[in-house]
């Protein structure tokens, strides 16, 4: 494959991390011969992807849970660190189920019986600030319950789990909640969340990490009874190796899915071998230290990855896009010969998008940007753009988190110009990172970005014809621009068109989106 990271080493083993991307929070079921992976998405949307694998190493996106965020309203506009936290994924009575918390407004859940979907819309079973990272189980006589933890940040307390007794289809608590585990009588242990419950062998187990996101490790604790005390271990953690925080995640047949927080690439995701010592404890990675490399948990999986680059067949994008806030009618537009249906349409339909209006030009508040996560360490993105549209527009490719750079067209009162633009303070304003350079009105730009190193050093560039008819080829410089995370997720790289207020009615064309390893 020419896909920008690839695990599958193709000698019956993997290399770590299994998914180079932002797939933070990852949960994980299996039913029959197939994996079932979903992550947390914050304000992305669609949101909730689902994953599949038959070997939890080789994974397709096949889906996402949530056509849109709610409350509606809340997510016309991004709302960064917002939205959906980290969820918990079940099968049970024939369906799946997806236990999700929004921080701001309660734990909702979400059911299909297939996972391509339809999912039914979200329904609130438990409302409330602070309440995130929910995880329900089922006991064996039908009994069902909810665990979740805390955010500090909307409760004002963390570091504890709180449980509660459910309708067996967890429409509703049955009770207040009991404090299922306090973290501060646990030595050393603070930030206590991200719990998942499950039934094994006569014990009730809590996997939960502790510590934070970038430097935290990963409890186990089990008991005999459901709602009982609770004995902690801990079973993973960074050690003597290069794997920061290695937490959170899904105990699956003999293996444990995990992330490790790589700031601008976002939470990328492991997969570490389990084993259970003498004493009926698990054993994650070699000796509680996470495996850079290993056997395959299956052979014969065909070699994939989840999608990067993309033809835009029909006019539409592919489902590794998402927006920022809910996306609204207008934002895509057709174009001639596309009957905006994806795989339908010639493959070289490429992409419409409008000059949406917006007050501020700032595109870290835009909600019309179309982003994908950075796919790898490293790897190159190319389009083409042309922009038609009216003076005050503007179109191009980005790089956005708290600081954004973006290289693109633009149409001023003086005519059109490539710029390359940045704002690279966080809330800070644009500012040219080169001289403007005139362009015809009709220009085509083919603009590209490279990253070519783990410290997500982003490089951009332009090739088109200047006002004057000379071609034209610009770089960003061997400096380049250092890309940042967003709002709990990583960097996003993302095609936007934008427009003064008043200055609406255009669009720019995008071809394809190709996308390769370096």
């Amino acid at each position: 494959m020419s896909a920008p990271w690839v695990a599958d080493t193709g000698d019956g083993c993997y290399r770590n991390p299994v998914l180079f991307g932002d797939w933070s929070d990852p949960d994980v079921v299996r039913v029959g011969r197939d994996f079932y992976l979903i992550a947390s998405s914050f304000n992305r949307v669609p949101g909730l992807p689902i994953l599949r694998s038959t070997d939890l190493v080789n994974w397709e996106l096949v889906g996402h849970a949530l056509a849109r965020l709610v409350p509606e309203a809340v997510y016309a506009t991004p709302q960064p660190g917002c939205g959906v936290w980290a969820p918990a994924l079940r099968h049970h009575a024939g369906r799946f189920w997806i236990v999700y918390p929004d921080p701001d407004h309660g734990i909702y859940v979400t059911t299909a019986a297939d996972p391509r979907g339809p999912w039914t819309p979200p329904r609130l079973i438990l409302a409330g600030r602070g309440l995130i990272d929910p995880c329900p189980l089922w006991d064996a006589d039908g009994s069902a319950y909810l665990v979740h933890a805390w955010a500090k940040s909307r409760a004002g307390v963390n570091n504890r789990l709180t449980a509660y007794r459910m309708t067996p289809g967890l429409t509703r608590p049955l009770d207040t909640g009991v404090v299922l585990v306090d973290g501060a009588t646990i030595p050393g242990c603070y930030t206590l969340e991200g719990p998942k419950w499950y039934r094994r062998d006569g014990w009730y187990w809590l996997f939960a990490p502790a510590g934070g996101v970038a430097n935290g490790w990963q409890y186990a604790m089990r008991s005999s009874s459901v709602l009982g005390r609770y004995e902690p271990r801990i079973v993973l953690s960074q050690g003597g190796t290069d794997i920061n925080g290695p937490h959170q995640g899904a105990w699956v047949d003999d293996w444990f899915l995990h992330f490790q927080d790589l700031s601008a690439y976002g939470r990328v995701v492991h997969l570490q071998p389990v084993t259970m010592d003498d004493d009926g404890w698990p054993v994650i990675g070699h000796h509680g230290e996470p495996v850079t490399r290993h056997r395959k948990p299956l052979q014969g999986a065909p070699v994939c990855a989840p999608p990067t680059g993309d033809c835009f067949a029909g006019g539409v994008p592919g489902p590794q896009w998402t927006w920022p806030a809910n996306p609204q009618p207008g934002w895509l537009l057709n174009r001639a010969g596309s009957n905006g249906r994806r795989g339908t349409g010639d493959p070289g339909d490429g992409l419409r998008l409008a000059c949406v209006p917006w007050p501020s030009g700032d595109l870290r508040a835009v909600p019309n940007v179309l982003g994908q996560r950075l796919p790898g360490p490293r790897f190159r993105a190319e389009t083409t753009v042309r922009l038609a549209a009216p003076a005050g527009s503007r179109a191009g490719l980005v790089v956005r988190g708290t600081t954004y750079a973006w290289i693109g067209l633009e149409h001023r009162p003086s005519g059109t110009v490539l710029a390359y633009r940045a704002a690279d303070a966080p809330g800070g304003p644009e500012r040219d990172l080169m001289t403007p350079i005139p362009v015809t009105d009709a220009a085509e730009v083919r603009l590209s970005v490279t990253v070519d190193d783990d410290g997500a050093v982003v490089r951009f560039a332009a090739r088109t014809t200047s006002a004057d008819g000379t071609e034209v080829a610009v770089s960003g410089g061997d400096a380049g621009f250092t890309a940042t995370p967003g709002g709990w997720i990583g960097a996003t790289l993302g095609l936007f068109a934008t427009a003064r207020p008043g200055a609406g009615g255009g669009h720019a064309d995008f071809a394809s989106f190709v996308v390769e390893a370096r």
